[in-house]
């Protein structure tokens, strides 16, 4: 029998309306009507799959199902990582503060890590576990990718997790084996990583594993051909990138005011090309827009490259939490003659009483990802990741959004082909796009009552397999459409005419609080009011909030 206490207290039905933060009371009205509440929604121990997870549903069918979506963190550090410094209690008990349902610790590789951190991480993971049963959390890796920049590795629960990590640190990471430059040889140890890892599931060794290629602009050092290695080298391993980085508070101008800063950026984006950088990007794809990498910010640019071959790519966005800004816990102070290599891990914290360095904040409070599920379990929000099923936001721009592309006419409220699906047309067949907003109805984590001012319907043409590798443009992909809703509350319906089918397709959709916007990086025809850079030393993230979500494929037939 599974304990109902296995799910979030919003999706548990012993728990009464009353008692639920008003967070709480907005998702469990979103699910309600799905008959999705209570113990039956729980899949069970870690490591127990659903049938959605284990391939039982065939979503992009065009009668896709009603979905919960889980709000997580695939980027967290703990003490663990040689330049973090929290306990795990205290993250879990922030995540769950900030509404998060599942979170991953994914400390940095290093020799003491892979020597003694990641079994001791395990054992603290385990605690974790049983202290917050209304949460899932992950153990993975910050992978220092050969000859490129870092990546989220993402275990399913189970006895061999840590020894997963462990092995893949010391043969595969960049740093570990001195394989970080940027040469031929390292960009095919990469590739040989992912497909190590996709034999280590298909022996039954994990039950799973995912990558993500993490903040992948800020160096520009992954060229567009190593992240189309990555996703092609096996299927379903390296199934998409954040598409916002973490360190989201580094601009934030009270912030910036109060340590000094000179040249602060949200994300820590404040670098410039270097002699390993990918020399066809431009100097501007090294800052953020609207708080979102340009890889992704960019309509008709990198990410819109990649899905105009027709395939899946996915974005998220991510706390990477390290050091929370006005957090005023100091680093713990190792015993004489240890240090991190040494031990594996640094010293809990202590409170210094003053706020410490950093450009953070805490997983949940800014930053979400969203993923669509059907049960609540471990292996079920990795299927949800790697199918696609993905929508993020920032400064809980609204509480929930559903996107359904269907038949024009089409009766069907709560059906058709959602986010990261595939609907196959008879070319000349007229198509819907319908976007169900549930407004925010509470102020967010900053004391603002969020409002979500446009939608924007981004449509591109699939041309299949570039000629040039590494081609980071996509001209045939633009703002299909702008819809004005900053009139609009509750929970609506947005229905989107696309007119008739006549070349295979994408549609994706991104909303902005519309306090700061202009012409697109590749124009005002492409896009028209797109995220735009801020001034250094003056990014408030709480003024500048998006929401993007993963694309719906359209495959046209005679």
């Amino acid at each position: 029998m599974v304990d109902a206490r296995a799910v979030p207290e919003w999706a548990d039905s012993e728990v009464p309306d009353e008692t639920l933060d008003p967070q709480g009371v907005s998702r469990r009205n979103l699910i309600r009507g799905a008959g999705l509440l209570g113990a039956g929604f729980a899949v069970g121990m870690p490591g127990t799959a659903s049938a959605t997870a284990a391939g039982g549903t065939s979503y992009g069918s065009g009668n896709d199902p009603a979905l919960v979506y889980l709000v997580g963190d695939h980027h967290v550090h703990s003490r663990y990582s040689h330049d973090a410094k929290y306990d795990f209690g205290q993250l879990a008990l922030r995540g769950s503060q900030f509404g998060l349902d599942w979170m991953a610790f994914t400390e940095h590789a290093n020799f003491g890590h892979a020597d003694k951190g990641a079994e001791a991480e395990r054992q603290e993971i385990l605690k974790a576990r049983a202290e917050n049963p209304r949460m899932l959390i992950f153990q993975g890796l910050e992978w220092y990718i050969p000859a490129a920049e870092h990546g989220t590795v993402l275990v399913a629960p189970g006895p061999n997790e840590a020894e997963l990590l462990r092995r893949f640190e010391r043969e595969w990471d960049g740093k570990l084996t001195g394989r970080a430059d940027s040469t031929p040889a390292n960009e095919e140890h990469a590739v040989k990583a992912l497909r190590w890892l996709a034999d280590q599931k298909r022996a039954g060794f994990v039950d799973d594993v995912l990558v993500f290629a993490n903040h992948p602009m800020r160096l520009g050092i992954d060229a567009p051909h190593e992240l189309r290695g990555w996703r092609d080298a096996v299927a379903g391993v390296c199934v998409g990138m954040e598409g916002a980085p973490g360190s989201q508070g580094d601009a934030e101008p009270a912030w910036v005011a109060f340590r000094g800063a000179t040249n602060a950026q949200r994300g820590e984006y404040v670098n410039a090309p270097r002699a390993d950088s990918f020399a066809g990007y431009p100097a501007d794809a090294y800052r953020t827009y609207g708080g979102f990498d340009w890889a992704t910010a960019t309509v008709g640019g990198l990410w819109d490259a990649m899905l105009a071959e027709g395939k899946l790519f996915s974005i998220t966005s991510n706390s990477d939490n390290h050091r929370t800004i006005w957090d005023t816990w100091r680093d713990g102070v190792f015993p004489p003659g240890e240090n991190f290599d040494s031990l594996g891990w640094k010293p809990s914290p202590t409170d210094s009483g003053t706020p410490q360095p950093g450009s953070d904040f805490w997983p949940g409070q800014f930053s979400r990802t969203h993923v669509g599920v059907e049960r609540y379990g471990y292996l079920d929000v990795m299927a949800g990741l790697r199918s696609g099923r993905v929508w993020v936001d920032h400064g809980q721009l609204v509480d929930g959004i559903d996107v359904r592309l269907v038949p024009a006419g089409s009766r069907e409220s709560h059906r058709g082909t959602t986010l990261g699906g595939r609907l196959s047309v008879h070319r000349g067949e007229r198509l819907e796009l319908r976007i169900t907003v549930t407004s925010a109805t509470r102020p967010n984590f900053h004391g603002l009552l969020p409002r979500l001012a446009h939608l924007d319907v981004i449509r591109g043409v699939v041309t299949g397999k570039p000629a040039d590798p590494d081609g980071w443009k996509a001209p045939d992909t633009r703002v299909f459409d702008q819809v004005d809703v900053s009139k609009r509350t509750g929970t609506y319906t947005v229905r989107i005419p696309l007119g008739r089918a006549e070349r295979s397709h994408y549609v994706r959709v991104r909303g902005s609080d519309g306090r700061r916007n202009g012409p697109g990086y590749l124009g005002r025809a492409i896009d028209p009011s797109g995220p735009i850079q801020h001034p250094t030393n003056d990014g408030d993230p709480w003024l500048d909030t998006w929401l993007y979500t993963n694309p719906i494929f359209v495959d046209v037939h005679r």
